[in-house]
C-alpha cells in the first residue's frame, strides 16, 4: 500500500448537508463525471432523505492527508452503491471499510474500471459474485443537430393535467429498462412537474407520443432522462425530436453541460443521440452481487 493511500481515509455520514459542505467543491470540479451524485444529492436536499426509498441515504468522502477530497460515495438503498473514480487500491480500501462497518452492498454503479476493481475485491472477500447488469455510456452534448426532417407535431412542457400519463410512461420506462427500486412513479411525476422537468412531443391533433425528462440544473450541468415512447409509437422519430427539444431548452436556460446515459446494448438509442450531437465521455458499469454459493 502506498504512503499516499495510507494517509487517505474514508469519512461516512447520513447527513446530505454535511456531505456537500465537505465534498461539494470536489463534486463540482467535474460536473459531467459526477452528474448522478450532484443531481441525487440536490433532490435529497429538496425532497428529504426518503426521496429514493425507505432506507436513509449513506454518503462517504475519501480525503487525503492534506484534507483534500479524492473521491465520493453515494448510496440510496435499494439502489446500487454509486462511487466516483477510484484506483484499484482505493477500491480495495473501500471494500475493506464497508465490510468492517457491516454496510450492505447489493450492487455498484461507477465508471467501468472502478466498478470492475470494486467487484473483484468484494467478491474475493465475501464470495458474492458480481453480475454485470448493464453497461452504460455517458454522453455530453457537443453541437445540437435536431432531426431533419423532424416528425410531425411539436414539443410542449408537461402540465399537471398530464400527471397520469407521466406516471404510466415512467412505469413503462422502468419496466422496459428492467429497473427496480424504491422510487414510485407518482413521486417522480410530481417532482418533475414542480420544476418543468418533463417535456412531451405531441402530434398535430394534440396527442402525446413521447416524453423526455430533464434533471434540475446543478453545478452547470443537467441530464436528460428518462426518454420514453410507447412501443406502438416507436420508429417514427419522436424520441429524437423530444430529446433535441429538451436539449435545446436546457442550453437556452444556461446549462453549460447537457448529459445523458444510454444502455450500450441498445444500438438504436446510441446512434440516435450521436446523430443529434452527443459525444461519448466515459463508460459506466452496473453490477449486482448474487448470493454466496
Amino acid at each position: 500500500m502506498t504512503a499516499q493511500l495510507r494517509s487517505a481515509s474514508w469519512h461516512f455520514t447520513d447527513d446530505v448537508d454535511e456531505h456537500l459542505d465537505r465534498g461539494g467543491d470536489f463534486l463540482r470540479s467535474r460536473p459531467d463525471l459526477h452528474t448522478v451524485h450532484l443531481t441525487v444529492t440536490a433532490q435529497l436536499r429538496l425532497r428529504g432523505p426518503r426521496a429514493y426509498g425507505d432506507d436513509p441515504p449513506f454518503f462517504g468522502l475519501l480525503t487525503r492527508g492534506d484534507g483534500g477530497v479524492a473521491a465520493a460515495l453515494l448510496h440510496t438503498p435499494p439502489y446500487a452503491l454509486n462511487v466516483t473514480r477510484l484506483t484499484a487500491a482505493e477500491a480495495e480500501a473501500l471494500a475493506v471499510r464497508l465490510l468492517a462497518l457491516g454496510h450492505p452492498v447489493s450492487g455498484i454503479c461507477a465508471d467501468a474500471a472502478t466498478a470492475e476493481a470494486f467487484v473483484a475485491e468484494w467478491t474475493r472477500r465475501t464470495g458474492a459474485p458480481g453480475k454485470p447488469r448493464e453497461l452504460q455510456r455517458l454522453y455530453r452534448l457537443a453541437e445540437l443537430t435536431p432531426p431533419d426532417p423532424a416528425p410531425e407535431g411539436r414539443a410542449r412542457m408537461a402540465a399537471s393535467s398530464d400527471r397520469d400519463l407521466l406516471i404510466r410512461w415512467y412505469d413503462g420506462f422502468v419496466a422496459d429498462a428492467g429497473l427496480h427500486g424504491g422510487r414510485d412513479a407518482a413521486g417522480w411525476a410530481d417532482f418533475r412537474l414542480s420544476y418543468g422537468g418533463a417535456t412531451l412531443w405531441e402530434t398535430a391533433d394534440g396527442t402525446p407520443v413521447s416524453m423526455a425528462g430533464l434533471t434540475l440544473a446543478v453545478a452547470g450541468q443537467v441530464r436528460v432522462g428518462p426518454v420514453y415512447t410507447p412501443p406502438e409509437l416507436r420508429g417514427r422519430g419522436y424520441a429524437g425530436a423530444v430529446t433535441a427539444e429538451v436539449s435545446r431548452s436546457a442550453l437556452a436556460a444556461g446549462a453549460a453541460e447537457v448529459l445523458l446515459f444510454t444502455d450500450l446494448a441498445n444500438p438504436t438509442s446510441n446512434g440516435l443521440y450521436q446523430r443529434i450531437g452527443y459525444r461519448a465521455v466515459a463508460d459506466w458499469a452496473l453490477y449486482e452481487f448474487g448470493a454466496v454459493s
